[in-house]
């Protein structure tokens, strides 16, 4: 019985990780069909509208809480729905998905250095060491495998932008673990993703109006309902199942093949052309991470 729990726990981490990868593959398709204010207003749109009928007596019988914790669902979602994703698209349009993917794996490491300045966790030698690895897996990326480039270093837009929103990310992730223990995981996702949708409205509107209308074309459509349904509703499902049934940590070893699976997809669907330095970097960002998690285990 425990062997199925971790085989179908393992099932679930891989298809939320996998339909999350194909997130930074259609920001970079559709860098130049859609405004990234768009295309997460319409994730977010369809996003919600399907995930009603499944939320809507959750949110109805708590609704006294979520009154009481309108500030901070506001917050988690102008960070972790409207912010967050919408980086992700305008880091599209200048880096590739691989990249994207690569950087991403870097949130693990602003969510201990908020726990450091915030709360007082302390750093220790394996947690210096294991910082120190990753950020050289990012220079690495962003180096293009060549230290000696950094000292005349031309990024792409996007690599930045893909670090702010790992930070932005790790931000969120505090703000959920900190939930209110009242709210089902159900509300809180429902409420979050109704909330980003309203602060993404008036930002969606002004675009619309000052850009070229979106043609809405088969693989535009195909495009936001992939994001809707797959890198929403059903990665955020599955990826709470495989923490019921195999842990945080577990799942979390298994979210780290997310290049795996972004440089896979990119290759086939977008030709982006797989370089030595990615296998480097992405081989030290998890190799500092694995150090990290190996330390707070034991501790």
């Amino acid at each position: 019985m425990q062997n199925n729990n971790f085989i179908v726990g393992v099932g679930f981490a891989l298809l939320a990780t996998a339909f999350w990868s194909g997130n930074f593959v259609v920001s970079r398709g559709l860098a130049e069909s859609i405004h990234p204010i768009n295309l997460a207003f319409y994730r977010w749109l369809a996003a919600t509208l399907l995930f009603t009928p499944f939320a809507i007596k959750s949110v109805i019988r708590e609704w006294c809480i979520i009154k009481k914790q309108l500030p901070y669902l506001f917050l988690t979602a102008l960070l972790g729905v409207s912010t967050f994703n919408s980086l992700i698209y305008f880091a599209g349009r200048s880096t590739t998905a691989v990249n994207m993917s690569l950087i991403m794996l870097t949130f693990p490491i602003f969510i201990l250095l908020i726990s450091i300045l915030f709360f007082k966790e302390r750093l220790g030698l394996k947690k210096v060491l294991g910082i120190a690895v990753v950020l050289s897996g990012v220079l690495s990326i962003v180096s293009k495998g060549q230290p000696t480039k950094l000292l005349d270093l031309s990024l792409n837009a996007g690599d930045p932008l893909m670090l702010m929103a790992a930070f932005i990310f790790a931000i969120h992730s505090h703000l959920i673990k900190n939930k209110d223990k009242k709210m089902s995981i159900f509300t809180l996702q429902y409420s979050t993703f109704f909330v980003g949708l309203i602060i993404l409205l008036p930002f969606h509107l002004w675009v619309s109006n000052h850009t070229q209308e979106i043609t809405f074309t088969l693989p535009v459509l195909g495009s936001i309902l992939y994001v809707a349904v797959c890198a929403s509703l059903i990665s955020f499902l599955s990826w709470n199942k495989a923490i019921d049934k195999i842990g945080a940590v577990s799942a979390g070893m298994i979210y780290y093949l997310l290049p795996l699976f972004s440089g896979f997809v990119a290759f086939i669907l977008l030709g982006e052309k797989l370089h030595f330095y990615h296998l480097i970097s992405g081989l030290l960002i998890i190799s500092g991470i694995l150090i990290i998690n190996r330390k707070q285990k034991k501790a």
